[in-house]
Order: structure tokens, then sequence, then C-alpha cells
């Protein structure tokens, strides 16, 4: 059972075909680490990432061979492209031209009202939305000077005053980032945000760290706000292979009963009577289910004996030990075969399971 508070109703606003907002589906987004102007390298990580679930992914654009690239990158995917744009409204512009379907921006940094304007016309007149992302390490020096440092208000203030300089242009298709590289700071400023606006919030903890370090910090600050009905997208960072962020996106999601999309593993942590590489079997099938969307639960045990009642509740589990393996459903041996094809048989199975799904709803 979920046991998230009910959820903020915010505006919805659409990034190309997805939307966001007054209870849409929480999306589930990263961002590409290859050069955009690079489009087959740009354009293969993207496919890695639909494939994994990424629902919405951003590029980076800092020059004009970048936001040129947009086109040919729209061409060859399948999921809504944001541009992520500093310090050049020129290039906001050249990315919306290119077919572009959002922009993210920071407009403290990207010059003059008039500047700010001019991307907003372009914006709106090829009908897409507007990120404005606020971060810890970018407000303007007279919110420092007020609030003597980066704040949550600081961080507030500056949002809401973007948010205000669209609103006076006349523009309205807007969704709001506020990050901070520390869990307790983020966690803070998108609740005040959250009590000051209706407009759809994505929600993240920047600069997150590597792997461990950015589970952890992802999991307690993306988790505690959505748990609160706080956010409409997510993007997990980490310094890692960017499919490794969708991973983990609806892992969270997963884990407060929000959405299901994917095998949910169950597998012991082992111990003195495991006689198996479990570890090593784990992660072959995590990486074989990236692109499986059902929502399976799967165990992998260490033990012939007790495994497959330890797991009674999956629908499909695999056990080894002393050279044989064991396929269950539901805790019920149904199979028996030689150790060194659990994974292979698992696999199988899972595909079958995955067959008959689709036959059944007809797709």
């Amino acid at each position: 059972m979920p046991f998230v508070f009910d959820r903020k109703k915010t505006r919805q606003i659409r990034v190309g075909n997805v939307r966001v907002g007054d209870m849409a589906p929480i999306s589930v987004q990263s961002m590409t680490t290859t050069p955009t102007a690079d489009v087959n390298a740009t354009v293969s990580q993207i496919k890695r990432l639909q494939n994994a679930g990424c629902e919405i992914v951003r590029v980076a654009v800092p020059d004009h061979q970048a936001a040129a690239a947009i086109r040919a990158i729209k061409k060859e995917i399948l999921i809504p492209l944001i541009a992520d744009i500093h310090f050049d409204h020129r290039l906001a512009i050249a990315a919306t031209l290119a077919g572009v379907d959002a922009l993210r921006i920071n407009p403290g940094n990207i010059g003059s009202a008039k500047k700010v304007r001019n991307l907003v016309d372009c914006a709106r007149d090829a009908g897409i939305s507007i990120r404005i992302g606020v971060n810890s390490g970018s407000l303007e020096k007279n919110i420092l000077k007020k609030y003597n440092g980066v704040t949550a208000e600081a961080m507030v203030e500056s949002a809401l005053g973007h948010v205000d300089l669209l609103n006076s242009f006349g523009f309205d298709q807007i969704k709001v980032s506020l990050k901070a590289s520390d869990v307790a700071r983020t966690v803070e400023a998108y609740r005040l945000l959250s009590t000051k606006t209706d407009l759809p919030l994505h929600v993240g903890v920047t600069e997150a760290g590597s792997l461990y370090t950015g589970i952890v910090k992802s999991a307690l600050g993306i988790g505690t706000l959505l748990a609160e009905g706080i956010g409409d997208t997510i993007r997990v960072s980490l310094t890692r292979d960017p499919v490794e962020e969708v991973r983990v996106g609806y892992e969270i999601l997963k884990a407060l009963g929000i959405r299901q999309r994917g095998p949910e593993i169950i597998s012991c942590p082992t111990c003195g009577r495991c006689n198996i590489n479990l570890f090593d079997i784990v992660e072959q099938v995590e990486a074989a289910l990236l692109s499986i969307a059902s929502p399976i639960k799967i165990a992998i045990m260490g033990c012939v004996v007790n495994g497959p009642g330890e797991a009674r509740e999956a629908d499909i589990g695999i056990a080894g030990a002393d050279g044989s393996g064991v396929l269950f459903r539901k805790g019920k041996v149904v199979k028996k075969f030689p150790q060194e094809k659990l994974v292979e048989v698992l696999l199988a199975e899972v595909e079958k399971f995955e067959r008959y799904r689709k036959e059944r709803d007809g797709k």
C-alpha cells in the first residue's frame, strides 16, 4: 500500500507528449552525458535511456553546434527532449527553432529582461514549456546578500522572481526546480515553494554524488518530498551512467507505492550457507530485464531448501546450491535443473510471463 500523503494538485503543462502536473503520473527524467553535438553518441545514449523507461531527457546546449544537433537528434528518439541553456539566450532560441520540446533555463544568468523576453516569445510561438531551474550555487548576488548566504528562503525568492518575470511577458507554461546538494536544504526549499505556488515542480537533489552517496541522498530527498505529495517530475543525479539514474528513480517511486514499472527483485543477502555467486547472478538478471515494464516480482535465492518458502510471495523465483537449481512460482518448486542454468531458466520464464501479459492485455 502507498504511504504518501495526498498529492498536491498543480497546474498542468506539457513537455512534448508528456503531461506534467494536475495528477498526471510522476515522470522519470534523466540527462545525457555525451557531447550534444555528437549526434550518434547522444542518440545512442538516449535510446538506452528510453529502453530503461526514461520519459523525458535533457541535453546540454553550450554552443550553437549543440543547438543545431537537436534537429537530427529529435528525428531518432521517441521521448521529449529538453534543452539545458545557460548564459546565452540565443542558444535557447536556436534550440527552440530546431524543434526542442522544452527549455530549462535560469533566467538569472541569461542576461537582461529583454533577452529573457526574446526567448520567452520564441518558446510561446513554438508552443513549448520552460523549466525555471534554480540551483543553490547560482543565486543572484542581491538575494545572497539579503539572506546572508544560500537558504531555502533565498532559493524560493529567486524562483518566484523568475516566475514573475516570465508571467510579466504573458507566459505561464512553467515548471520549477529548486536544487541544492544537501538534502535538508533541498527539502526545506521545496516545502516552502509548494505553499506559495501551484506550478508543477521538478524534484531532485543536485550534484548528489557517486553511486552510493547519490542514491542515499536522492532516496531521502526525493522520497521525502514525494511522500508528502510534493513533486510532478523527478531526476536522480548520479556521477554514473544515466541509465542508473532512471533505475533508481523508478525504485524510489516503486518503494513509495506511487508507480510500478519493471520487475521487483527479491534476493537474499547471502550467508555462509550460500555456495553460489549470487551477487553476479542478481547483476546479470537486473541488466537483462531493464527493458521489461511488467511489475513482476522475482526472487533470487541462495538456498534450495529454504529459498522458495522464504520468497513465496514472488511470482517467479530461482534458488541454487550444490550444483543444482530450482525454478519456483509462489513458493512452489516447479522445475529442477543444473545450477549453471540458473540465469537462463529464469530469463526464459520471465519472457514467457511477459508474453502472456501482452497477449492477455491485447498488446
